[in-house]
């Protein structure tokens, strides 16, 4: 690949690849979006017991992604590939999403029926995500062209978000909402998933594997990781900025509903956020090779914070909130663009450095315990809105009998669409800035200092660096 990476075939494999993340951007958004709503205002299920429902399922993926990385370290070892894994998750994944919208029954019954059905639908996409997060790595040895790759992954995972965002409720209103719509809309969706998740697992034929000699177990690759401490930075700020995230994710049907006038503009809403990221990404890689990933990183993420903290005046008063609402969106969705890229870029720099303190390149160990953290945050958001929701007296409802909603409730609707993730996004710059003191003082095999922080490990500058001319990221995606 990264011979080939500047050619037609290089960008047809890059394309096959990232294909994939159009599929992954879809089962990720969509039930952070939307099941916790349907839980509680289409099947009857209390505002807790939904959270629960929504949360216990990626609980379970946080134990189960690292042993799915480690399964496929092992497959690695035995075929030379990972395609077998990534295959299984691919088939899986779309029965299982389509049956998390079949609920034939409502209150307890549904909560039960649903959360079998999301356990069911988290492994099937462990699957497929570990071993598809894991590939980068192998794909080449140098920083510019992982970072190209991941530049094309999240585009195309920003293209996916966007139509999850933006068709699945559409199709739930489009066909006559209520559970009839839901279950249309599931099986929508399940046809997409099939589709792109299947391209990227039948071409990762061509990418060779290089796990290490010998394959980790679950336990040793904890072990192993214990020592990468600038992972630990990386992935303890991603994890919180991935809460924050998925609690506006949730709280923006509700926010929709319950203040800007009525579930239509959930679609909306996302449009808004998502589009900018499309035209963002290649803007922020440029950003990034001129003045430090990490630095745009911060940058983003205080960015993030202060777009988000204004929702709160914003939808509260006046008569131009949709608007405004709709214009700080956007304005999150050029900080989210960052959000998603730069962590994602700075991921395999921490697995081979690694690799050169251990002489191993456990990609599949370390992408695994990546996904578990993200999953855990992913699970954290539409849990602590969902209990926030609870607390303020939030009456859950089926669709042909609604509830009219107290002034506490609604309070809390806005208070975890605005507030929260703003504090979350803080909280998470501590993080960054360790991050960037341990890089700096962990052994670096090669490179200069990328522009704007210390020397990244594993390999050589980054593209725009001292000693490298500067690459156009945007021009990548010709």
């Amino acid at each position: 690949m990264s011979a080939a990476a500047d050619g037609a075939t290089g960008r047809r494999q890059l394309a096959g690849y990232a294909l994939g993340s159009v599929g992954t951007g879809i089962h990720a958004t969509v039930p952070g979006l939307l099941l916790l709503y349907f839980m509680t205002d289409a099947l009857g299920v209390p505002a807790g017991v939904a959270g629960l429902v929504v949360a216990l399922p990626k609980a379970w993926d946080a134990l189960f992604n690292p042993t799915v990385g480690a399964a496929s370290d092992r497959e690695a070892l035995r075929t030379g590939r990972r395609t077998r894994i990534l295959l299984a998750g691919a088939l899986a994944l779309p029965a299982a999403f389509a049956a998390m919208f079949l609920s034939p029954l409502t209150g307890s019954g549904a909560a039960a029926w649903v959360a079998v059905t999301f356990v069911l639908a988290s492994s099937a996409f462990a699957l497929f995500q570990v071993p598809y997060v894991a590939l980068p790595a192998e794909m080449s040895d140098r920083p510019e062209v992982r970072t190209r790759i991941m530049v094309w992954r999240i585009v195309c995972l920003t293209v996916g978000i966007l139509v999850a965002g933006g068709l699945a409720p559409a199709v739930v209103s489009l066909a006559g909402d209520g559970r009839r719509g839901y279950a249309v809309m599931g099986a929508v969706v399940a046809v997409l998933l099939l589709v792109t998740l299947l391209v990227p697992a039948l071409g990762s034929r061509r990418v060779p594997a290089r796990p290490g000699p010998e394959p980790l177990g679950l336990l040793a690759a904890l072990r192993t990781a214990r020592g990468n401490r600038a992972f630990f930075a990386l992935l303890g700020g991603f994890v919180l900025q991935a809460a924050a995230v998925a609690i506006m994710l949730a709280a923006a049907p509700y926010a929709a509903t319950y203040w800007l006038g009525g579930y239509g503009l959930t679609s909306v809403l996302f449009v808004c956020l998502v589009a900018p990221s499309a035209v963002a990404v290649p803007l922020w890689g440029r950003a990034a090779a001129r003045w430090g990933r990490l630095r745009c990183l911060t940058a983003a993420t205080v960015l993030f914070a202060l777009a988000s903290a204004a929702l709160w005046p914003a939808a509260g008063t006046g008569t131009t909130r949709v608007a405004a609402v709709l214009a700080l969106c956007a304005v999150l969705g050029v900080a989210y663009a960052a959000l998603q890229v730069l962590p994602l870029s700075l991921l395999p720099d921490t697995v081979h450095a690694d690799a050169a303190r251990t002489g191993r390149l456990q990609s599949g160990a370390f992408t695994g315990l990546w996904t578990a953290g993200e999953t855990a945050g992913l699970a954290a958001g539409p849990g602590l809105f969902s209990l926030a929701l609870a607390a303020a007296g939030f009456a859950s409802a089926t669709t042909d009998h609604p509830v009219a909603q107290t002034a506490t409730a609604r309070a809390g609707v806005l208070l975890g669409f605005s507030l929260v993730p703003a504090l979350l996004m803080l909280a998470s710059l501590p993080a960054l800035r360790a991050y960037g003191r341990r890089r700096a003082a962990a052994p670096s095999p090669a490179g200069p200092a990328e522009p704007g922080g210390p020397a990244e490990p594993g390999g050589p500058a980054e593209p725009g660096g001292p000693g490298e001319p500067a690459d156009s990221l945007a021009g990548d995606l010709s």
